[in-house]
């Protein structure tokens, strides 16, 4: 089970206690503890791991880690990346003036080449892939993408909420039935899948996190090129403390990774 932390995977961590599917490991890809948001990371860390641990279940905890050099074996992080002395590329998908998000390779990098690190580890090979189920429920059923994932041959995608039937309002009732509290919507702080309410919420809880949301915005900016070429972390084409403060409305697009692979 790709674990991400939120209410679709946290539910299935549920089923799987009782016995209703039959996934006795789970892998959360940590995006690194200076990305996820702290409420998250808590949720798995205090509630998620000792829950599955009390009923036999193995919940790890994976992070991407640097291949080669003088940091190879150590830890990389999302925003270590983004905010790296020299570095051009912005993994996460920034919007451009007009609104449109440019290419991310943050779930990629950070999710599913770290999950496939960790099955090919297990044993996993394209000629026999591991069964992976990912927390979609029915009410984002588009999302769903069955068979062997092209990214990742080494996995065969499957979704046992959409064989359950189970929307996201039934999973918060199957979480509470486990005697869980409901967790927080699972994302990175920064994310620019966030809509306006989730920026506020940001800003209203947590000051800390939305100001360096601002400063990681300005940053970008700041990079060779980027004078005539502007990017955003919303898509109204202004900075994240305007967008937020004007009362812009609500951003297209999910903004949480709750299934385990945010946006897949």
């Amino acid at each position: 089970m790709s674990y991400g932390g939120g209410v679709q995977s946290t539910a299935l961590l549920v089923l799987a206690a009782r016995g209703e599917i039959d996934f006795r490991t789970f892998l959360f890809a940590n995006v690194g503890d200076d990305s996820e948001h702290p409420a998250s990371l808590r949720y798995v860390r205090e509630v998620a791991a000792p829950y599955a641990a009390a009923h036999g279940i193995e919940l790890v905890e994976l992070q991407r880690t640097w291949k080669r050099g003088d940091r190879k074996g150590q830890v990389e992080t999302l925003w270590g990346r983004l905010t790296r002395e020299g570095s051009r590329s912005i993994p996460i998908p920034v919007r451009m003036s007009g609104g449109s998000p440019t290419n991310r390779a943050c779930t990629g990098d950070f999710k599913i080449d770290v999950v496939a690190a960790e099955l090919r580890r297990r044993g996993a090979t394209a000629e026999d892939p591991a069964t992976v189920a990912l927390g979609i429920s029915v009410d984002e059923i588009e999302r769903a993408r069955p068979g062997v994932d092209p990214r990742s041959p080494l996995q065969r995608r499957v979704y046992p909420l959409l064989d359950l039937g189970q929307s996201r309002g039934d999973c918060r009732r199957v979480i509470a039935d486990g005697g869980l509290p409901v967790p927080p919507k699972s994302s990175c702080f920064f994310c620019p899948f966030h809509n306006t309410d989730a920026w506020r919420n940001l800003l209203d809880e947590t000051p800390e996190l939305f100001a360096k949301s601002v400063e990681l915005e300005r940053k970008l900016n700041e990079r060779p090129g980027r004078d005539k070429n502007p990017v955003y972390l919303t898509r109204h084409g202004i900075p994240l403390d305007r967008a937020v403060n004007d009362d812009q409305g609500r951003l297209e697009g999910m903004d949480g990774c709750d299934s385990g692979w945010c946006m897949t």
